[in-house]
């Protein structure tokens, strides 16, 4: 009689827990998101915030200590200082340049896959189009360093044309991040031409426009808000890549391994540095907002 009391409450407490949930959607709701948004706010936010914060600290010139003065040196050394100006500057327009070639390889890609494959074969190439991203990260880059080197398969193959591989340098990191990025770009423009309604492409045949005007009017509006979606992927993960370039870059210094190199020696610089990366994609997703790319993520 003793173990049964205690069991008979706590079902009631239970049930009419469940009611009061039940009853209450928004609390339940609240209860449902309040674990992933304290992760995101203490784990994400937090982090971003306290980087932002050590930024502004500065290093003792003969111990290497931080010491936790304010100052506005370190970003200040940012505008000032060519170095930095241009390895932003580079920075910047190697994600661009990443971002356009996938969006230039990706769009024929996924409309083959979308609209000329076999729909049994569709799929197939999906998965195929994604198997790259099971592969180690490390893996991929070093197979790049293996074709881009000297007497590699890029020499080899150019060689009867009288030309040779890029070599190591800014080149090389762009195509090696154009190809670790691609499918980023491929999936949602593949998603939005499945999705474009067939019956659009034939009105536009049956009023006379050519293949050139359908894409233009037709298809590239209903397909940019995906493009966009995807640049955010491409973008953002080549501006803040670090990597590739130290495996592929040569000479060439980027945001991320300048942050890096500064990790150990200036910490509160390599925090400032670390900033830029975080305002310019603020900026970049500020830009992109008005094509809808965000609803398509």
């Amino acid at each position: 009689m003793t173990t049964d009391v205690p069991t008979a409450a706590g079902r009631g407490t239970v049930r009419r827990l469940a009611g009061t949930l039940h009853r209450r959607p928004r609390l339940r709701l609240a209860l449902l998101l309040t674990a992933p948004l304290l992760w995101l706010t203490v784990l994400y936010l937090g982090s971003l915030a306290v980087l932002f914060v050590s930024a502004f600290w500065t290093t003792d010139s003969f111990t290497s200590q931080v010491v936790k003065v304010w100052s506005t040196d370190n970003f200040r050394a940012l505008f000032t200082t060519p170095v930095f100006r241009q390895v932003v500057l580079r920075s910047v327009g190697v994600a661009l340049a990443v971002t356009v070639l996938c969006a230039v390889i990706a769009f024929p890609v996924a409309f083959y896959t979308a609209r000329v494959a076999r729909p049994a074969w569709r799929p197939l190439l999906v998965v195929a189009i994604l198997t790259p991203l099971w592969a180690s990260y490390l893996v991929k880059v070093y197979a790049w360093r293996l074709i881009l080197s000297e007497g590699g398969l890029a020499d080899w193959m150019l060689a009867p044309f009288g030309l040779s591989g890029p070599g190591y340098g800014l080149p090389a990191t762009v195509l090696t991040l154009t190809y670790l990025w691609l499918p980023y770009m491929i999936l949602p423009i593949h998603t939005a031409l499945e999705q474009l309604p067939a019956n659009l492409l034939d009105a536009s045949a049956d009023l006379g426009a050519r293949a050139g005007r359908t894409f233009r009017s037709v298809v590239l509006p209903m397909v940019l808000p995906s493009v966009a979606a995807g640049s955010v992927f491409t973008f953002s993960l080549s501006l803040g890549d670090y990597i590739t370039v130290q495996i592929v870059g040569g000479k060439t210094q980027l945001i991320g391994n300048l942050e890096y190199s500064n990790i150990e020696l200036n910490l509160p610089m390599a925090a400032a540095l670390g900033t830029v990366p975080v305002a310019v994609i603020v900026l970049y997703l500020l830009a992109i907002r008005r094509t809808g790319a965000l609803n398509s993520l």
